[in-house]
């Protein structure tokens, strides 16, 4: 993997740039739709790269470790080849969810034992298995083993998770740099970079991931439940700390405001259930702001979704139909939202690349960010 640094904009900290994979290029910033069990949830492959134009997608280890499976892995030759996807995919290492199960699971130095939520039976992840793990899954870009401490842990908490994250991270690397890809394309590693809102130990562990040398990092431990300040404040922390010649990923973030304010902090790349959960729900993401599909005032609005919008359920569906979808309970409705919300998070990191470009990115997106966060 290689990252080209192309622009940077001289009133933030925003750039932009290009990821090269043997799956294809990335351009950043990007957001990458979450494909937790090797899918999008209701969206077409075809919709993902034509409409929606998703460049790359993640996939979660925990989730796919527990089914379908390595064995059903390894044999279809990996996760490309098994959901039909050329473009890159990344996967993170399942800690996230891990720490979300935290009544059935249990941290020691040797590694995280948990019970499946699907069927109660136990589990280990060491650094060595999740690194074997992921491999086996073929990811173009895999995740250290960490423990994602929550946002409003006590300093003494937070400092023993970054204690047994950086021992983690450690073997992590050791394994990967031991083992080799399993389908014949380049792999890479991103350390995580934890700490919780503590400056002192997020300086720590940017310093120790970034002696191992790796091709990009990972910012985690963020939107768990700190104050949105607080996970801006460890963003600027962090800039000037990895180096400025390879990507940043924050993971897990966020809303719309959110990554605009992540990416004028240097951040290059973000995922998020968030457009797709939300659109399930029927909240939709507008550049004019964000809508409730299902109040009334939309019942007899024959506008498009989003007038701005580029994807094709915005230029073929109104408010009024996607609402009465929603309220009928159809199945339709989860995938237009989704469609939409996706595409217009994909035109929301494009729009970014092209001020980043322009040299104009700090005063737009003051603009946009007030805009984004208005309710409709």
């Amino acid at each position: 993997m290689r990252f080209t640094l192309i622009h940077t904009d001289t009133a933030s900290n925003a750039r932009c740039g290009v990821i090269n994979t043997d799956h294809g290029d990335i351009l950043t910033p990007i957001f990458m739709p979450v494909g937790t069990v090797g899918s999008v949830k209701g969206v077409y492959h075809r919709d993902l790269k034509e409409d929606i134009g998703a460049q790359i997608i993640l996939g979660n280890t925990y989730h796919l470790y527990l089914r379908p499976g390595l064995e059903v892995l390894r044999a279809a030759g990996g996760l490309h080849k098994f959901c039909s996807w050329d473009r890159p995919i990344l996967t993170d290492s399942g800690g996230f969810q891990v720490f979300s199960l935290s009544p059935i699971r249990k941290l020691s130095e040797e590694g995280c034992t948990f019970r499946s939520h699907i069927d109660g039976s136990k589990h280990i992840f060491t650094p060595e298995n999740n690194v074997d793990t992921q491999r086996i899954i073929g990811a173009d870009i895999i995740m250290a083993l960490d423990e994602c401490c929550p946002g409003d842990a006590d300093y003494n908490y937070a400092k023993k998770s970054l204690d047994l994250t950086e021992k983690w991270l450690k073997r992590c690397i050791r394994h990967f740099d031991e083992t080799e890809p399993l389908y014949g394309y380049s792999q890479t590693f991103f350390p995580i970079v934890q700490g919780c809102v503590y400056p002192d130990l997020r300086a720590r562990a940017a310093e120790t991931a970034v002696s191992y040398g790796r091709e990009g990092y990972a910012i985690g431990g963020l939107a768990v439940g700190e104050p949105t300040e607080k996970m801006y404040e460890m963003i600027e922390l962090l800039h000037p700390l990895l180096p400025a010649d390879k990507p940043r990923y924050l993971m897990g973030v966020g809303t719309p405001a959110n990554i605009l304010e992540a990416i004028a902090r240097g951040v290059d790349m973000f995922d998020c259930v968030m457009p797709t959960r939300n659109g399930r729900n029927g909240m939709l993401f507008t550049w004019e702001g964000t809508i409730n599909i299902r109040n009334k005032k939309w019942a007899d609005d024959f506008s498009p979704i989003d007038p701005q919008g580029t994807s094709f359920v915005d230029r073929t569906y109104t408010k009024a139909y996607l609402r009465h979808l929603t309220i009928a309970g159809e199945m339709l409705a989860a995938e237009i939202a989704s469609e939409h919300n996706l595409a217009f998070y994909l035109d929301l990191v494009a729009k970014a690349r092209e001020h980043i470009a322009a040299g104009d990115f700090a005063s737009w997106k003051e603009q946009a960010v007030r805009k984004l966060d208005e309710r409709l």
